[in-house]
């Protein structure tokens, strides 16, 4: 039998680095800071449990038919309201998760060839996404010190090259951990509206602040020219695959027919479940508290842990909420090429170099805190950072054992 004959789609996204991080977390030898998953121990067991409950009583046979693509109709006034702008629930299509709505963005605005602009570094997932749609990338660096955006400059490109849509992250970033002050959404939202550049902006994490929330989005200040991306996985549980996007109602329409095509509606009775759950009365002013209580602990876990064992010219930043912070090495050090030697010592990590469209910085790596015992996270740092270190020592002088 000949090969089948696939898309050309298909030779543009390279399922290596994904797939080789779930891969690892699924290795019990493996000290894993790759992956980007949420922490079980953050999962609300007993409430999911007496919400199936009740939804299976009190309406069984809706809960397991098809349900509107748009999604379960108090789900999305649930949404709609929990939003600091003034947010329609007609303007808000549920998602089989935040990573669905990424695609059906690069179904809805991306022709082949079309300039897309993203906040650089990124989230791999959103490039993975966009790149099956054969868009030319730019890059707008941030930095993940600060989380200042080079605004300057995507003036200056977007004058050149006219991209569909700018994409970021502007809470807690993945993968840098990083946020963008207030003043700067202000200025990007009104360069933005200057330009008539459209935005996409992800806040997958935005729930997930240790000890302030993060501003409002950029979103609250050009609605009708943003759409806005969330994900209940983060601040729930990932399993139940809910997210949302927030669209002008130009484009909504748009949006709801790559939505039919790609699964018809979103699960049935993960939405009732879900909806349920959140409009329990105080379950939020105790669930969401205790998830950042936590995270904040498992950041502040790591940040010691760096501190106590990587060498001097090894730097971080210290985010303040979200699941990652981001590391750069030395000079002349690949994370790349350093990976399988950390993976022999026991320890994982994301290369950084996954996370940048063009010009990566090879030095770069993205840790997740989240997952790990306080414990795991120490002993993994301690073999990172021995990792690093035998790195550093030139060849000549390393003995062998």
């Amino acid at each position: 039998m000949k090969d089948w004959p696939l898309a050309t789609r298909t030779g543009r996204s390279d399922p290596t680095v994904l797939h080789t991080i779930f891969k690892l977390t699924e290795q019990p030898h493996i000290i894993s800071f790759a992956g980007g998953l949420p922490a079980p121990e953050s999962f609300p067991v007993e409430p999911f449990v007496a919400a199936y409950d009740k939804v299976m009583r009190d309406d069984p046979r809706a809960a397991l038919q098809y349900a509107p693509s748009e999604g379960y109709a108090p789900l999305r006034q649930w949404i709609a309201q929990s939003l600091p702008w003034n947010v329609s629930p007609e303007q808000v299509l549920v998602t089989t998760g935040a990573q669905q709505a990424l695609d059906l963005v690069g179904k809805v605005f991306i022709d082949e060839g079309s300039r897309v602009a993203v906040q650089t570094p990124t989230y791999l997932g959103a490039l993975q996404a966009f790149a099956a749609y054969g868009p030319t990338f730019y890059s707008v660096p941030h930095d993940p010190a600060t989380g200042d955006l080079q605004i300057d400059l995507l003036e200056r490109e977007q004058l050149r090259h006219n991209a569909r849509f700018f994409y970021l992250m502007p809470s807690f970033q993945n993968p840098t951990g990083q946020t963008m002050p207030a003043q700067q959404r202000e200025q990007l939202a009104k360069t933005c509206h200057a330009l008539g550049l459209p935005l996409i902006e992800d806040n997958a994490y935005v729930e997930l602040w240790f000890d302030q929330p993060p501003p409002p989005p950029v979103s609250s200040h050009y609605p009708d020219s943003c759409l806005y991306l969330g994900s209940l996985s983060k601040m729930l549980a990932p399993g139940l695959r809910l997210g949302f996007i927030v669209a002008p109602t130009t484009v909504y329409p748009h949006l709801l027919q790559a939505k039919q095509a790609a699964d018809l509606n979103s699960s049935s009775i993960n939405q009732r479940v879900v909806c349920e759950v959140l409009n329990t009365p105080g379950f939020l002013d105790t669930h969401l508290p205790r998830v950042r209580q936590f995270y904040k602990a498992q950041c502040q876990a790591m940040l010691a842990a760096l501190q106590k064992y990587m060498p001097d010219n090894v730097t971080w930043n210290t985010p303040r909420g979200g699941m990652f912070l981001w590391v750069r090495l030395p000079e002349g050090l690949d994370s790349g090429a350093l990976l399988p030697k950390a993976i022999e010592n026991g320890v994982a990590y994301v290369p950084g170099a996954s996370c940048y469209s063009a010009a990566p910085d090879v030095r770069t790596m993205r840790l997740s805190f989240a997952t790990s015992t306080i414990e795991q996270i120490d002993t993994g740092i301690a073999a990172l950072a021995q990792t690093i270190k035998a790195a550093l020592v030139p060849p000549a002088t390393q003995t062998s054992v």
